[in-house]
């Protein structure tokens, strides 16, 4: 084994919070920092043109390629669940959207952690410092930082038209999703410059990576953690990983930083012997700390797509039926940067209630002015409109879990989506919204006729078959090193993302949350990744 020597921290994963750790930690130039990135470099052409999730997800140079487990709330069906396996992780290859959640959800993790470093008030300077928003400083938004957010290149009649029906039914129009409550309707604002994708690579690696103190070693995938028992406990002392041939090591003087998102992290932390003891011990790994809450309480988003033909408006279908549609839509995007092939994977966006119980919204839409039968399926020939709604506040927990000792092994993945009395009561109420807003007078003029799930499904209990049926994750993965209180026999790291009972040790992306925010997730775990740069200083100073 040949080492790759001495630093003082080393981080697991260049995903959105690894690439973020890296910039920060290295302004300090008395530091020195080693980056491990399983992927390779971001090059892919198909990364940096937006339409091109398409040929990044289910593609092995840019993803992890994992498939769930036969999931019951989904009638038995298995999903391929995308993890962005290259530099700026799935921030390469998600849906460029900016969304920091709701002001409850950051509340309720002060809640759970007795850490009021969370609170809403205190996570929203983390969010504008690496901001740079298209409409410049003020109340909530930062301009001049490394996370560029601008508005979409495009608008659809069909969009436009469901945002007026929503409004009839009571969803407002607003201009802004991200100053604490979300509820409302519009357009998207996208992590993009001048209509090609900004990832995390891009905004915070490229930077850092010529700085002298930061070392990146991409193509190398972590085997297990260095873990010693000393005078003070167990202590993380570095990382043992493959790559290039080589099995290496790598030694962390201060921290090793695992950020290996919801699937990667507590994988690691259970092939190095911290975890559940009896999974463990059935995969013959020593048991190093027994950690129960390692790679449980995971949480998504399953989003429920609805798809409506339509008449008398264009479509995407159609729109690229042709190779003369398809030469347009290049054409256009090679001289402007704009039109479909800049789109996010949605476009227009409605935050709502399933019932006036709910405190907050807690159905989010997106609406998009396309439909197919699955992901990687071509578009149907015919023109039509898929509204896809997803609970954002599900109770259902699954768990990712080693499926062996090897640490070439895949993770197994168990969604358990709909495995919760409430959670199939929000599911048929929110096919039930979606319908009253389609039939709303705005959208009359295009005839729209539901194909998907169809009509046919009318009862509670057909509904929620239904949602099994159309269900599918929206990638937003959390969860599973969950930040919690001393006395939280499930939480795996502290308010300050320290592994409990393991010194040198942090955990720091999206499996430290321990409830699922209001929206898309990816921007969260880059305030995570910030909140862990500003508790590593002050521990350090």
């Amino acid at each position: 084994m040949e080492s790759a020597g001495k630093y003082d921290y080393i981080i697991i994963g260049a995903g959105t919070a690894g690439c973020v750790l890296a910039n920060r930690l290295t302004q300090d130039s008395s530091v020195r920092v080693l980056l491990i990135e399983a992927g390779a470099k971001d090059d892919y052409i198909w990364i940096h043109i937006p339409v091109g999730y398409l040929y990044c997800i289910n593609n092995p140079r840019t993803d992890w390629l994992y498939r769930t487990e036969p999931d019951v709330g989904l009638n038995g069906r298995s999903l391929l669940y995308p993890r962005g396996k290259v530099l700026g992780g799935s921030s390469s290859i998600n849906g460029m959207i900016y969304m920091r959640g709701q002001a409850r959800d950051y509340d309720q993790w002060a809640q759970l952690t007795d850490d009021p470093s969370w609170r809403w008030e205190q996570v929203l300077p983390l969010f504008k410092k690496s901001e740079d928003h298209y409409n410049g400083a003020n109340e909530f938004h930062g301009a001049g930082g490394e996370w560029r957010v601008e508005k979409q290149r495009l608008s659809w009649k069909i969009l436009d038209a469901f945002q007026d029906a929503a409004a009839e039914t009571g969803i407002p129009k607003i201009d802004d999703f991200n100053r604490g409550d979300n509820e409302g309707s519009g357009y998207f604002d996208v992590n993009q410059k001048r209509g090609i994708r900004w990832n995390a690579s891009k905004a915070f690696l490229r930077s850092a990576a010529r700085r002298g103190n930061l070392e990146i070693m991409t193509g190398c995938q972590v085997k297990r953690l260095m873990l010693e028992r000393g005078e003070q406990g167990l202590v993380c002392k570095g990382v043992e990983f493959s790559g290039g041939g080589k099995e290496w090591n790598a030694e962390a003087d201060r921290e090793t930083l695992l950020s290996a998102g919801a699937v990667g992290s507590p994988h690691i932390l259970q092939l190095s012997g911290i975890g559940p003891a009896a999974l463990l011990q059935q995969h013959q790994i020593p048991v190093m700390q027994d950690t129960p809450g390692v790679g449980e309480n995971l949480q998504d988003h399953l989003q429920i797509r609805m798809a409506f033909k339509v008449s008398g408006v264009s479509t995407l279908n159609t729109m690229s039926s042709s190779w003369f549609g398809k030469a347009r839509i290049g054409m256009e995007y090679l001289l402007t940067q704009s039109g479909p092939m800049s789109m996010a994977p949605s476009q227009l966006g409605a935050f709502a209630k399933s019932d006036q119980g709910q405190a907050t919204a807690n159905l989010e839409y997106h609406v998009q002015p396309l439909s197919l039968e699955k992901f990687g399926d071509p578009l149907h020939a015919f023109p039509a409109f898929t509204a896809s709604v997803c609970n954002l506040r599900p109770t259902s927990r699954g768990h990712v879990r080693i499926g062996s000792g090897l640490g070439e092994s895949t993770p197994k993945i168990t969604l358990n989506y709909l495995a919760t009395d409430e959670d199939r009561k929000v599911a048929a109420a929110s096919v039930l919204l979606t319908r009253k807003i389609v039939a709303a007078p705005a959208l009359k003029k295009f005839a729209p006729e539901e194909f998907k799930p169809g009509l046919q499904y009318r009862t509670e209990e057909d509904l929620i078959k239904a949602a099994g049926e159309v269900g599918t994750t929206i990638f937003h993965p959390v969860g599973t090193c969950k930040m919690g209180r001393a006395d939280d026999r499930m939480a795996v790291v502290d308010s300050k993302l320290r592994v409990k009972g393991v010194g040198g040790l942090r955990v720091v992306d999206a499996s430290v949350m321990p409830t699922i925010t209001s929206g898309n997730t990816n921007s969260p775990t880059l305030m995570i990744a910030e909140m862990a740069a500003k508790f590593i200083r002050e521990e350090r100073s």
